[in-house]
């Protein structure tokens, strides 16, 4: 009778053992990367514009959709892997959590509804989201075993979702310094990434992903130093750039927001050893967000209130 009368019960654990894990390996608090989405938006001058918001916004869910079903197929093909790690060992199908068939599953469902969902918004947006999947596949499959690709890739993500962003609004006054400054930061993000897990893993970095023993912190560091510096420049010359930013040479002004949160970043590696990666660090470093919400303030107040 005990046996019986506990298997009810013993259904439902799982049963939310499983939702559990999966939400938890549709990592949410990611979607913030696709925040990127709404640059052509804001930097075109029609954040305002309601139908060009609800559009975006939509390419934006679309986005985070279709990211979280690339999540669950990467920890899927990664579980063996992933038990080698300290920290990623925990995740939901590398600790048992949650049931494989079921991730599987729920990734193709939710890839299904954000790329109908964007093409059901419009067409070319798409057809970049159906690039964004294929691209990461290509990425699961073989390109994250390519030195230097890997990361070339996954900044490639990120200027799909910007060109979503784009072929939505239909830019007019869309600097194309902003493509270069959004590739730089996301190789940025991604040699960050990269070194948080050559530090974190130390000598064990190679059993848990091949293609780090094809990275020293040498090299990591003096690419995080180019592409930061890049960065920065890109960054300068668009906010000068007088023919496409709107707010004209007033968008000098948010420079040394910029200089800071890149600052602050290579501090917090350096001198605080913290490691992390920057997109992490910008939810959990007080000040980096801070920054961040002052720049965005400032893009928003130059562009749309100082005329």
């Amino acid at each position: 009778m005990s046996s019986t009368s506990s298997t009810p019960s013993t259904t439902l654990s799982s049963a939310r053992n499983n939702w559990v894990g999966l939400v938890r390996t549709m990592r949410p608090r990611q979607w913030i990367k696709s925040l990127i989405v709404y640059a052509a938006l804001v930097f075109d001058g029609k954040l305002f514009i309601p139908e060009l918001f609800l559009k975006t916004t939509l390419v934006f869910a679309a986005f985070c959709l279709l990211s979280s079903s690339v999540y669950i197929l990467n920890d899927w093909m990664d579980m063996e892997q992933d038990r080698q790690h300290p920290r990623k060992r925990f995740r939901p199908l590398a600790s048992g959590q949650l049931n494989p068939r079921l991730a599987v599953g729920a990734a193709g469902l939710l890839a299904l509804v954000a790329v109908a969902l964007a093409f059901w918004v419009e067409i070319w947006a798409g057809v970049l989201l159906l690039l964004y999947l294929a691209q990461n596949i290509a990425y699961s499959v073989w390109l994250k075993h390519v030195v230097i690709i890997d990361v070339m890739v996954l900044a490639a993500g990120f200027l799909l979702r910007v060109l979503a962003g784009v072929v939505v609004v239909q830019v007019q006054n869309f600097s194309p310094w902003l493509y270069v400054c959004v590739t730089l930061l996301a190789l940025f993000l991604g040699f960050g990434k990269r070194r948080q897990e050559l530090v974190l893993l130390e000598g064990e970095a190679s059993n848990h992903r091949a293609i780090l023993s094809e990275y020293n912190l040498p090299l990591l560091d003096q690419l995080i130093a180019v592409v930061v510096t890049a960065t920065f420049v890109a960054y300068t010359f668009y906010s000068f750039d007088a023919t496409t930013a709107l707010a004209h040479s007033k968008m000098l002004l948010t420079v040394p927001f910029v200089f800071y949160m890149l600052a602050r970043y290579l501090y917090l590696v350096h001198v605080k050893g913290l490691g992390g990666a920057p997109d992490e660090l910008l939810v959990e470093d007080r000040p980096l967000l801070i920054n961040s919400i002052l720049w965005a303030l400032a893009v928003i107040i130059l562009i749309y209130l100082w005329k």
